[in-house]
C-alpha cells in the first residue's frame, strides 16, 4: 500500500509508511480471520433468545424432569422478536434450541422430550422454524444453541450420547436453512454424570453441513468467550489466542478476556450478557431490565474493545418480548444512532468511507494529524484497523490542538476491529494520533470523531 498524503480533504497525514514487498511478506505470519470470521465481527450487536421450559418453572437451569405439558406460549410471535431486534440494529439471533434440561424447541426425532408433546399448537409447533423464518423475513442471520449437557436424556454419560447429540445437531443444521453461528458451551453441574464430549466430532459436523457458520465455545474454534457474563471485554483485547490445551469449560477467564498478543490462532471474543439479571424470563425481573443507557455502556465495553455484543433478550410465558425490554432496546439504538450520526472528520476516502478494505499504512511513533476543518466540540473517537490482514496495534495515544500547543487526550491499547474512546468533551480543530507500539505497520482503516448524545 503506497503512502498517502492529502490536505485538500481536510486531513493532514504525516509519517505514513510505504510497505515494501519484503516487509509485506514478513507480515504474512500474523494470524488472520477466515472469511466467516471476517463476516461475523462487523455485525457488532447480536441477540440470544433464551426460551424453554425454564420460562414456565421460573428456573435458570432445569433438571430434565419437567413435563412438556407446561410449555404453552399461546401468543408466541417470533416475528415480534425479530422485528424488535431488527429495529434495534441487531444482525443475528441465536435461539436456545435445547438447554441443559434437554427439552427441544423443535420436533426432534431423537426424543419425545420436545414441543411435539406439548399443548402448544397441539404438538405441531416448531419454535426453531418460526425463528429461522422470521430471521429470513427481516434480514437477520440465524444461529442455534444446543447444550451438550442434557439432564433428561438417559444416554447422557455414555459414548452413545455423543451419537445422540450429533444426530440432533444434524437435524438443526439440515432443516432450517443457512445458519451463521452455532453456540456450544461447557456448562455442567457439580453432580452431573461424567461425560466426555466429542467436541472435535461436533465441530467437524458443523464444518461439513454449515461451512460458513462460526462456532462459539470457550476455546473457539471460531469465536471465544470473553471470560465473564457482565458485558466487559478486556481493556486490552487481542483477537488472537493459543488454543492448545483449551476446551469448552476449561479455560482461564482472564486469558480469554484479554487474548494473547502472541497467539497463533485468530479466535475473537464474543461478549455475552443478558438484558435482565437472569437468562430466562422471570416476571419478578420486569423492574430490573437494563436501561437503554446501560446497554449503550455495554456497547462501548464490548464492540468498543474489539469484541462483539451478544445480548440476551428472553421471551416471556406468552411467547413475546416484554414491554420493558422493548423500550430499552429502542432507546439503546436511538442513543447510538444519535451519537454516531455525524463524523466530524472532514471526508477522506480512506478513513471515512466505512470500509475496512481501504486504509492508510501508518508507521509507529509518527503522527497522523486529523483536521476537523474548524473548531468542533466532541467527546468520542472511533478507530478501526483492517483486520483482514491481522491485528497490529498494541498501544497508541490521541492528542488535541488547543490553539497553541498539543495536549494529551487519551491513551489506549489494542484496536483491532474497533476501539471506542470516551472522554470529557473538548474543543479542537485538529487531533493527532500516534501508534506507539505495533507488531507490524498498521493499516488504519477508519477514524471517527463524534459528540455523544445527551442521553448517554
Amino acid at each position: 500500500m503506497k503512502s498517502f498524503c492529502s490536505t485538500s480533504a481536510g486531513l493532514l497525514l504525516t509519517g505514513l509508511l510505504s510497505v515494501t514487498l519484503s516487509q509485506a511478506q514478513s507480515n504474512t505470519n500474523l494470524p488472520k480471520p477466515a472469511p466467516r470470521q471476517l463476516a461475523w465481527q462487523p455485525m457488532e450487536t447480536t441477540a440470544f433468545l433464551h426460551f424453554t421450559v425454564n420460562t414456565y418453572t421460573d428456573k435458570e437451569w432445569g433438571d430434565g424432569t419437567e413435563s412438556p405439558a407446561i410449555f404453552n406460549p399461546t401468543k408466541l410471535d417470533a416475528r415480534q422478536w425479530i422485528k424488535t431486534l431488527k429495529d434495534a440494529g441487531f444482525k443475528l439471533a441465536i435461539i436456545t434450541a435445547k438447554h441443559h434440561d434437554g427439552f427441544c424447541l423443535w420436533p426432534s426425532k431423537m426424543t419425545e422430550h420436545s414441543v411435539k408433546n406439548s399443548p402448544w399448537k397441539n404438538g405441531k409447533g416448531d419454535v426453531v422454524k418460526e425463528v429461522a423464518d422470521a430471521c429470513r423475513e427481516f434480514g437477520l442471520k440465524f444461529g442455534v444453541y444446543l447444550s451438550p449437557w442434557d439432564r433428561h436424556e438417559p444416554r447422557y454419560g455414555t459414548a452413545a450420547y455423543n451419537d445422540y447429540y450429533k444426530a440432533q445437531l444434524r437435524e438443526l443444521l439440515t432443516n432450517y436453512g443457512p445458519i451463521s453461528e452455532v453456540w456450544f458451551d461447557g456448562a455442567k453441574g457439580e453432580n452431573a454424570k461424567d461425560m466426555t464430549y466429542d467436541f472435535a466430532g461436533y465441530w467437524a459436523l458443523v464444518r461439513e453441513l454449515q461451512p460458513n457458520a462460526v462456532m462459539f465455545s470457550d476455546a473457539g474454534p471460531d469465536v471465544r468467550w470473553v471470560g465473564n457474563e457482565a458485558g466487559n471485554a478486556g481493556e486490552t483485547c487481542w483477537s488472537t489466542i493459543n488454543t492448545e490445551g483449551l476446551a469448552p469449560g476449561k479455560a482461564d477467564s482472564k486469558y480469554l478476556n484479554r487474548g494473547d498478543a502472541n497467539g497463533k490462532q485468530w479466535v475473537p471474543a464474543e461478549t455475552d450478557v443478558s438484558i435482565r439479571p437472569g437468562w430466562f424470563y422471570h416476571a419478578s425481573e420486569d423492574s430490573k431490565v437494563r436501561s437503554g443507557k446501560n446497554l449503550v455502556n455495554l456497547y462501548y465495553q464490548s464492540v468498543g474493545r474489539n469484541s462483539l455484543l451478544l445480548l440476551n433478550v428472553p421471551p416471556n410465558r406468552d411467547g413475546l418480548f416484554s414491554e420493558p425490554d422493548m423500550v430499552s432496546l429502542k432507546e439503546f439504538r436511538s442513543i447510538l444512532d444519535e451519537t454516531f450520526k455525524t463524523n466530524l472528520v472532514a471526508k477522506q476516502p480512506k478513513l471515512t468511507d466505512k470500509k475496512l478494505s481501504t486504509f492508510l499504512t501508518v508507521a509507529a511513533n509518527e503522527p497522523v494529524v486529523i483536521d476537523l476543518g474548524k473548531e468542533q466540540t466532541f467527546d468520542r473517537i472511533s478507530i478501526q484497523e483492517n483486520i483482514a490482514t491481522g491485528q497490529r496495534v498494541a498501544s497508541g495515544r490521541v492528542e488535541y490542538w488547543n490553539g497553541s500547543d498539543w495536549q494529551p487526550l487519551q491513551s489506549f491499547t489494542t484496536v483491532g476491529y474497533k476501539r471506542l474512546l470516551r472522554f470529557p468533551e473538548v474543543k479542537a480543530s485538529k487531533l493527532r494520533l500516534f501508534v506507539t507500539n505495533a507488531n507490524s505497520p498498521v493499516q488504519l482503516a477508519e477514524f471517527g470523531v463524534y459528540k455523544a448524545s445527551s442521553r448517554e
